[in-house]
């Protein structure tokens, strides 16, 4: 594989960035893990570059297309460390963390589709380039390429992706409708994010137990670990999503915002408002100047003529100074927070398992998680 390559340069750099580094670590021990990881994402790579190449010239380019524009790798590296507890990197711990991105990659030209996001990864969408048809056909294609890879470890792996898979879907599915008449918003919301996030880093971080041959006592506790840093990461990029530092973050402040798309803000704001008149007025605010094209089922009316194109669109300055209110408002405050305890209570799922390199690793990989910045 050419050193050169985006690609490997986004890998090879992935454990500094997430913690995993020498001047965390201070025993011989740790850094053997660091570097073994290190050596592990290099291997996943170049795996990812050739499982998602097709021989067919328009799949090829597009399945490439978001894997080229880089990404933070997270699932393959919470395979590959969780793989520690047990026989380490082995060849099947390799083909299930490209599995487990291949299945996340795939998950986001569907997600760019649902969402209407212009961008992705600092580039433009899959849609925006080749419209929602090519987006969606080609998250089908990585879908079976990855259940393909899973199918080549045998039927529990092709067990967990199916159930992964699902939950997906379903996930996708309950945030499009929204919460039924009587649910609580927020509840609906978190599993959503459950369903959406969660799920996939559980199985990220259950295959690294699994196809290392590690104790199955350490099963429960890292899917329960897996499952709660999902919710925390969504719920961090809800903050980032009102990030001013679109160079960063690759979107402009507010993408989700702007879209119509719930997240947890924007919901804590609605309660805020119940009470509170500023925040009733910054949700008005919001909803008639900030907010393009309502999502169906997330409390926005997309056959409401106020808030389409009858409406006069605010200048960008306006939407700006919104977007930013809504940063430094209370209910971005209590996200935060909110993804700080989730992160907490993923640490503590980690109770049950030994002292040592890996449990110090999964401790700082959940701090990172909530410290990051895009």
């Amino acid at each position: 594989m050419n050193p050169s390559h985006p690609v490997a340069r986004r890998g090879s750099a992935l454990a500094a960035n997430l913690g995993l580094s020498e001047r965390v670590f201070a025993s011989s021990a740790d850094r053997a893990m660091a570097k073994a990881i290190d050596a592990g994402i290099e291997r996943v790579e170049a795996g990812l570059v050739h499982e998602v190449s097709f021989a067919d010239s328009i799949a090829d380019v597009s399945t490439r297309y978001l894997l080229e524009a880089g990404g933070k790798r997270v699932r393959p590296m919470l395979t590959l460390l969780t793989a520690q507890l047990g026989a380490g990197i082995t060849d099947d711990v390799v083909t299930a963390a490209e599995a487990i991105e291949i299945t996340h990659l795939g998950s986001l030209y569907h997600d760019d589709v649902m969402d209407d996001s212009e961008r992705r990864r600092g580039v433009p969408s899959a849609h925006a380039v080749w419209g929602n048809s090519v987006a969606i056909l080609t998250g089908d294609l990585l879908f079976a390429r990855a259940s393909q890879l899973m199918a080549s470890l045998g039927e529990r792996a092709i067990r967990m992706q199916a159930d992964t898979f699902e939950r997906l879907v379903l996930g996708q599915l309950h945030e499009t409708v929204g919460p039924a008449d009587g649910e609580d918003p927020i509840a609906h919301y978190i599993q959503v994010l459950a369903d959406k996030t969660g799920s996939l880093i559980a199985a990220a971080a259950q295959s690294g137990i699994i196809f290392s041959g590690a104790d199955p006592t350490f099963e429960k506790p890292i899917v329960e670990f897996g499952e709660k840093i999902g919710v925390a990461f969504q719920l961090i990029d809800d903050v980032i999503d009102l990030s001013p530092q679109p160079e960063e973050t690759g979107k402009v402040p507010g993408t989700d915002l702007r879209a119509g798309v719930v997240t947890l803000p924007l919901l804590r704001l609605a309660e805020l408002a119940r009470a509170d008149a500023a925040s009733a007025d910054l949700l008005e605010r919001i909803e008639r100047d900030v907010i393009v094209v309502p999502q169906a089922g997330n409390g926005f009316d997309p056959h409401d003529t106020n808030t389409l194109a009858s409406r006069i669109v605010p200048s960008k300055g306006t939407v700006d100074a919104i977007v930013a209110e809504l940063r430094e408002h209370e209910a971005t405050r209590a996200t935060l927070a909110e993804a700080h305890r989730w992160a907490h209570e993923a640490v503590a799922a980690l109770a049950p398992l030994p002292e040592g390199s890996v449990k110090k690793a999964l401790t700082r990989f959940a701090e990172t998680i909530v410290e990051r910045q895009s």
